[in-house]
C-alpha cells in the first residue's frame, strides 16, 4: 500500500507539473457567450488546437455588466481578455488604464470605417424591436409611445443593448429624449438585467415587442424554420452596435491574449458567429453569410454615435431614462 501510495504520489505530481506548463487564458465575456447553444463552446475548442493552452471563458453578466466588474477588480483582475463591450463603452473602458494596445489588422465587413488601437471588432449588428408578424408594430418611437403594446427592455447599466437603447434615443432625438421616454414608460413591461432574460419572456407571450437585434429573425428562421417574427423598422432609422475585444495591461500571458486577438479575426472564429452568435461577422468568412441572412431587412438609415460621444453622454441620457421610468 505505502508503494502504491507512493507511485500515486509521483503521478499526481508529474500531473501538476504538466498542468503548470499548459498556458492559461482567461477571458472574460457575457452568459449568452458562453453558453451551450453560444459561440464559446466551438471557439474554445477551436482555438485550444492552436495555441496550445487551456482558454477559460468567464461568464461575467451581461456586456455592459463587464466593465463594471473590471473596475471593481482593477489591476487585481485574473482578465487575460475582455470580449463583450461594444463602443458606447469603450471610450470609459480605455479611460480605466487596464487596456493594451493591440496590432490586429484586418479586412472588416463592417458598415462603417475602424480605426481603434485597443479594440478588435468580433461582430456587429442593428437594434431593433421583435414582434409576431401578426402583431401591428409602430413604424417610430413616437408611435410607439402613443400606442399599447407593450414592450421588453434591458437595464442600461448592466447590458449594451439596454444601453444601445438609450443611445439610439439619443441619436434620434437629441434634446426631445426625454419627452420619448416619457411617453415610452406605461409601454414597458419590465426591465431585465440582460438580453437573455428579455427575450425569454418575450417568447413566453409577455409582451407584445423586445428589444434585441434585426439578426434574430436568423435564429428563427435558420434555427427553428420559424418564420412569424418580425424586427420593425422605425422611420429614425436604427442603432448599430459593433461588438469589440481588449488585452488587459496586466495580463501575465500578453502573447497568448494578443495571439487570441489575432485568432479573432480569422475564418475559425467569425465563421461560428453567425449561427451561435446570431449577429453579423466582423469579417465576412470565406463561405459567407448562411442561407437566410439576405432575407434580413435592412434599415435605411444607421445611427452610430462615437465613442466619445458616447461617453459624454452616457450620464445625461441614463439620468433621463431614470427619471421617466421612476414617475
Amino acid at each position: 500500500m505505502k508503494h502504491l501510495a507512493f507511485a500515486t504520489g509521483v503521478f499526481v505530481s508529474a500531473a501538476g507539473i504538466a498542468a503548470a506548463e499548459t498556458p492559461e487564458l482567461v477571458v472574460y465575456t457575457y452568459d449568452s457567450f458562453v453558453s451551450e447553444w453560444g459561440p464559446g463552446p466551438q471557439i474554445e475548442a477551436a482555438f485550444e488546437e492552436v495555441c496550445g493552452c487551456d482558454l477559460k471563458f468567464v461568464a461575467a453578466g451581461d456586456g455592459a455588466g463587464l466593465l463594471s466588474r473590471l473596475r471593481l477588480e482593477g489591476a487585481r483582475t485574473e482578465a487575460d481578455i475582455v470580449l463583450g463591450l461594444d463602443t458606447n463603452l469603450t471610450a470609459a473602458a480605455k479611460e480605466t488604464g487596464l487596456f493594451a494596445p493591440h496590432s490586429v489588422s484586418a479586412e472588416y465587413s463592417l458598415p462603417v470605417d475602424w480605426a481603434d488601437d485597443f479594440f478588435v471588432p468580433y461582430d456587429w449588428g442593428y437594434f431593433a424591436f421583435v414582434h409576431q408578424a401578426e402583431f401591428d408594430a409602430p413604424v417610430s418611437f413616437k408611435a410607439l409611445a402613443g400606442s399599447d403594446a407593450r414592450i421588453l427592455i434591458q437595464d442600461p447599466r448592466s447590458s449594451t443593448p439596454g444601453l444601445g437603447l438609450l443611445m439610439w434615443v439619443k441619436a434620434a432625438y437629441g434634446e426631445e429624449a426625454p419627452a420619448i421616454w416619457e411617453g415610452l414608460a406605461d409601454n414597458i413591461v419590465t426591465v431585465t438585467k440582460g438580453w437573455s432574460e428579455a427575450y425569454g419572456l418575450f417568447l413566453e407571450g409577455e409582451a407584445d415587442m423586445v428589444l434585441s437585434y434585426t439578426t434574430s429573425l436568423a435564429y428563427h428562421m435558420i434555427a427553428e424554420d420559424d418564420h412569424g417574427k418580425k424586427a420593425a423598422l422605425f422611420e429614425e432609422g436604427h442603432y448599430l452596435q459593433v461588438e469589440v475585444a481588449g488585452k488587459l495591461a496586466g495580463s501575465d500571458v500578453p502573447e497568448l491574449a494578443d495571439s487570441f486577438l489575432e485568432f479573432m479575426v480569422t475564418d475559425a472564429f467569425q465563421s461560428v458567429i453567425p449561427t451561435t452568435n446570431w449577429m453579423y461577422p466582423a469579417v465576412t468568412p470565406e463561405a459567407g453569410l448562411p442561407e437566410g441572412f439576405e432575407s434580413l431587412v435592412q434599415p435605411e438609415k444607421a445611427l452610430l454615435l462615437s465613442a466619445d460621444e458616447a461617453a459624454e453622454i452616457r450620464a445625461e441620457a441614463l439620468e433621463e431614462w431614470r427619471a421617466a421610468l421612476s414617475q
